[in-house]
């Protein structure tokens, strides 16, 4: 008769769901309240002190203080608040490049206007109307070198050699106005003047040493805004569901479990957010690439091209070949007449003007060396700091979003309870998360967005790396290598490795449910559920009770 009371007591211990923590009192939810109506949610519903975890899918079961519908809410927001991290962390790199670019493109702009200024006020009283009846002339030249520097499909070489040969038959009429000159006299005049250099070298020399500056320039300064354009885009790729799942645990479960002031494992978050980051790490080879080109081509800007004086005395090159061809005016007229025949008399007699001694006037630039200087050495000071950006974005946002804990810290959340946290962190890139414990990836399903930011990189370096041995690159096409939009059909087996139909980052960002865990789930023992002790309790009893009983 004594065993009834005795296999009750067991039952009655068996109902209770078992504690993780030594007291009998059920802890107060009060701190995960306050955090979950922080978080703009209703209160209703919200346990006053913990209930039984058997419903939890995501953190560990046990004792908690989260409903379902909360860790529901909580994933969602961890989602949300870890994307905002990754375009909090973007917008700083796009700020600046951003600035960088803007800094370059407000001085390269600034010299040309000035070269351009100087070449207004000066040319009236040098050259009369040998400038007065020629004005669109220049201004299509500065027009036409504004355009190329912009991305335009213009051929530089061809542009500047037009110029010439547009002033040349300009001129030539204008120091012969006693001659009735056609414009078939015009090109042939052409073919033989060009032939005893009438500028003198200054075409030659002018066309050298600009078309380098403005590969230069121009491929710099879009060099910029390709990689603010790569970091824009690689930061709004949304998060795959099973990261979800990671962030979620990392950030919120332990305030579920009643552990609020208990700060997440330092390399347990970082594989967490390496797994979750697998794809935008792959971009760091190339990343570094764009950078160290970048810094190649500043070095030439304020180098071997020196821009500041090629661009800033553009209109001085110029007066110094109408002079040439003043100069040799009678020289240039004999040997044309030669080769085309003198040209009939004019009826309208000549100008007064012309024939006014005009004196040489001696141009004069102010140099910016010293701000191009400046320039340069702050923007490589910033592409260095940015070469590795992908490779520590997960412990940047560790440690200063996440807030993870000291590395040596053995009271930590640790994905399960407080403790040390054991497994060794994973490397970087997507092949390099096939172990990885906390978050499942599938290393053959690369993110197509991402590859295609990836030959965007690749692209751009190749760009600049023509500009460095000062080759023209073909910018044409430069807002379709921008679009980032297409199906990824045009990247390259070497680039995006074996070709795949799908890619799970693909889908359009959501809020959706939490999703339910499959045979293989998540990696680690994180996430599996485990019998709880009110079953193993009841099946003990019911095992050894009819013994007992029989008893």
């Amino acid at each position: 008769m004594r065993v009834f009371p005795w296999g009750f007591w067991l039952l009655c211990v068996a109902s209770a769901p078992a504690r993780g923590d030594s007291g009998s009192k059920a802890r107060s939810c009060a701190e995960v309240r306050q955090l979950y109506g922080a978080k703009g949610f209703s209160l209703s519903g919200v346990p006053q002190a913990e209930i039984s975890g058997e419903h939890l899918r995501i953190c560990p079961q046990g004792y908690t203080c989260c409903t379902s519908e909360m860790e529901e809410n909580f994933a969602n927001k961890s989602r949300s608040e870890f994307e905002a991290m990754m375009k909090e962390a973007g917008r700083s790199v796009q700020a600046t490049l951003t600035a960088q670019h803007r800094s370059f493109d407000s001085y390269f702009q600034d010299l040309l206007n000035k070269s351009e200024k100087a070449l207004y006020d000066a040319f009236p009283s040098m050259y009369g109307e040998l400038y007065t009846q020629n004005v669109k002339v220049f201004k299509d030249l500065y027009s036409e070198l504004r355009r190329y520097y912009r991305s335009s499909n213009i051929n530089l070489e061809e542009a500047l050699n037009e110029f010439w040969t547009r002033l040349l038959e300009r001129l030539f009429k204008l120091l012969n106005p006693q001659y009735h000159i056609t414009d078939e006299y015009l090109d042939c005049m052409v073919k033989h003047a060009e032939q005893h250099r009438p500028f003198g070298e200054v075409p030659r020399d002018l066309k050298v040493k600009a078309t380098r500056a403005f590969i230069a320039a121009r491929s710099y300064a879009q060099g910029f805004l390709v990689g603010s354009d790569v970091v824009r885009k690689v930061s709004q790729v949304s998060l795959s569901h099973e990261c979800t799942r990671a962030i979620m645990k990392l950030m919120y479960c332990p305030h579920c479990r009643g552990m609020s002031s208990v700060k997440p494992c330092n390399n347990y978050c970082l594989n967490v957010v390496k797994g979750c980051l697998a794809n935008q790490a792959d971009l760091s080879t190339e990343w570094k690439y764009l950078m160290d080109s970048l810094i190649g081509v500043a070095d030439r800007i304020d180098g071997p091209y020196n821009v500041d004086t090629v661009i800033g005395t553009i209109h001085m090159r110029i007066a110094e070949a109408i002079s040439n061809l003043q100069e040799n005016k009678d020289s240039i007229t004999s040997k044309v007449f030669q080769g085309c025949g003198n040209p009939k008399i004019s009826t309208k007699g000549s100008s007064s003007e012309d024939k006014k001694r005009r004196g040489k006037v001696t141009l004069e630039a102010k140099s910016s060396a010293q701000a191009l200087e400046m320039l340069v050495l702050d923007a490589k000071g910033n592409l260095t700091a940015l070469k590795t950006y992908w490779v520590t974005l997960p412990s940047s946002l560790c440690s200063k979003k996440v807030m993870a804990s000291s590395a040596s810290d053995d009271k930590c959340w640790n994905g399960m309870t407080k403790g040390s946290y054991l497994p060794e962190v994973m490397g970087d890139g997507l092949a390099n998360q096939i172990n990885n414990p906390e978050v499942e990836v599938d290393i053959t399903k690369p993110d197509m967005t991402i590859r295609q930011q990836i030959m965007q990189l690749k692209i751009m370096t190749n760009r600049l790396g023509n500009a460095n041995i000062g080759n023209d690159v073909d910018f044409q096409d430069t807002s379709d290598d921008m679009s980032g939009s297409g199906s990824g059909d045009s990247c390259p087996d070497d680039v995006c490795g074996k070709r795949l139909s799908k890619s799970p980052s693909t889908r359009q960002p959501e809020t959706h449910a939490i999703p339910k865990q499959s045979g293989h789930g998540v990696h680690g023992a994180s996430s599996r559920s485990l019998p709880s002790a009110s079953l193993l309790l009841l099946l003990w009893v019911a095992a050894i009770a009819p013994q007992h009983l029989w008893r």
